[in-house]
């Protein structure tokens, strides 16, 4: 774990009660299950809000968005859009929080208070049923995405060490209750 003047920012984006929507909440609520999270590194569950992120987005220096993300590839696909790139993918929405995210980025910049670095980890849904829980296609995929936050995080400086004892997340749990109460 190296230390880092930069105030780093990663944000769980997506809606849990929607299935794989929820994929970016659940891969950065693994994130923390999974790792030690050092002083300067924020992880925030961003859930559907929008406008609300814009106090935290603005005191930080690099963002990480978790979310997941419709771009026409096949289910489960694992996409990583950075700086340059984004503006280019707002143009057609590939998420259901992009109006807000893109807004937000888009405010930012006109205050000049963007972060200097911006990088969206995404997956493509498979389903959007109203159920908690991921689908074993999302499911099965999110190791790769942690993976994937980890590596954003390693980029910027920061190198994450595994807990000694993995811990299990608040939704993963709610998932599990879900799923014995639909099976009793």
């Amino acid at each position: 774990m190296k230390n880092t003047d930069k105030k780093i920012l990663v944000i769980g984006m997506g809606n849990v009660l929607m299935q794989d929507e929820g994929v970016g909440v659940r891969a950065v609520e693994e994130l923390e299950n999974r790792y030690i999270i050092p002083p300067g590194v924020t992880l925030v569950d961003g859930g559907t809000t929008g406008m609300e992120l814009f106090d935290p987005i603005r005191h930080c220096d690099q963002l990480i968005v978790a979310d997941a993300i419709n771009t026409g590839a096949a289910y489960g696909t694992l996409v990583r859009i950075t700086n340059a790139e984004i503006p280019a993918f707002f143009q057609t929405k590939l998420s259901n929080h992009q109006l807000g995210l893109s807004d937000l980025l888009a405010l930012l910049t006109l205050k000049g208070e963007v972060p200097e670095h911006v990088a969206i980890i995404g997956m493509v849904p498979h389903s959007l049923e109203n159920k908690l829980g991921l689908t074993p296609e999302a499911e099965a995929g999110l190791d790769a995405m942690v993976a994937m936050l980890v590596a954003e995080l390693e980029k910027l400086g920061i190198t994450l060490q595994q807990r000694p004892e993995q811990r299990i997340g608040h939704w993963k749990k709610e998932a599990e209750l879900e799923a014995r109460a639909l099976c009793a």
